[in-house]
């Protein structure tokens, strides 16, 4: 299968590297890109990311069987708004965002207003740099590419996004939207807001100068992800709020258990709770490929 015209509207990490992948393995015949930048537009020439990349949303459209939005949550509605009118009818859309639930309540029936057909996704890749010159072909191989059907989803479009996803190396897995959104809260979204904390705390100017000298690897990797767009992850996180929210608060429940053991001094409890932690993450490391 091969689409005739796929059309990337928004042109970072993940756009440029979805057109960067689908040129590389042949999925797309033609790709488009839409950006607002002329600054964007030429980084995304110097890659090689699109076949074109223009400023008219339209146009971009235009002609487009696969049309997927990679901005801001906040933006993907107004976006698909403007470009309804020219939507191909039959066309398959769909999204990158890190939350489901909101964003196919909204863009499900409006995309069904022109005939044609949404199909949420989440591609679990990515990385703290931001920008289309931070984009590679690679970023989704062996990626978990999560597919949201509804039962109102088209069948047809559900496959070809499927074998789409698959095309750029990704392993598709399918999950209701409420569902992907519950579990990518404690996965995806609780590990920002914990290592943004953090690095705000310990990097915290008004603290001793020696501070940040102190900080080696292990502060590094917990605190990568605090370096991604405060934009995305601000959408990110209103939009699961209610989720992000129940994390957060059995997150604080297992730190106070933490502090209890530790103000105990109970050395066997520590020990458990490093022993338990180690074997899990082991665990999941030996059997996962994750790029997130």
């Amino acid at each position: 299968m091969q689409f005739r015209k796929t059309t990337i509207v928004g042109i970072g990490l993940l756009g440029g590297s979805i057109g960067l992948a689908a040129r590389k393995c042949g999925i797309a015949r033609e790709i488009a890109g839409f950006a607002r930048r002329e600054k964007t537009i030429a980084e995304s020439e110097k890659i090689g990311a699109m076949d074109y990349t223009i400023t008219d949303l339209r146009a971009a459209v235009s002609g487009a069987d696969l049309v997927i939005l990679c901005t801001p949550l906040a933006q993907m509605a107004r976006l698909a708004r403007e470009f309804l009118p020219a939507l191909r009818r039959g066309a398959v859309v769909t999204d990158v965002g890190s939350v489901k639930g909101e964003v196919v309540r909204e863009l499900e029936p409006l995309i069904a207003r022109a005939g044609a057909h949404f199909v949420g996704s989440h591609p679990m890749a990515g990385g703290e740099k931001t920008g289309v010159l931070a984009a590679r072909a690679d970023l989704f191989k062996n990626a978990v590419c999560v597919l949201t059907p509804t039962k109102k989803s088209n069948c047809g479009a559900v496959r070809k996004m499927g074998t789409f996803w698959k095309a750029l190396g990704g392993r598709v897995l399918k999950l209701p939207p409420e569902q992907h959104d519950v579990l990518v809260s404690r996965t995806s979204h609780l590990p920002h807001v914990l290592a943004a904390t953090l690095a705000s705390l310990v990097l915290d100017p008004a603290g001793p100068k020696e501070q940040s000298q102190l900080c080696a690897g292990g502060f590094r990797d917990t605190t990568r992800v605090a370096s991604g767009s405060p934009e995305m992850w601000r959408d990110i996180a209103l939009s699961n709020r209610k989720n992000l929210g129940k994390s957060v608060d059995v997150f604080i429940s297992e730190l106070q258990k933490f502090q209890r053991i530790l103000k105990r001094a109970d050395g066997g409890g520590l020990a458990r709770v490093f022993e338990t932690a180690k074997a899990r993450r082991d665990g999941w490391c030996a059997n996962s490929t994750s790029t997130e």
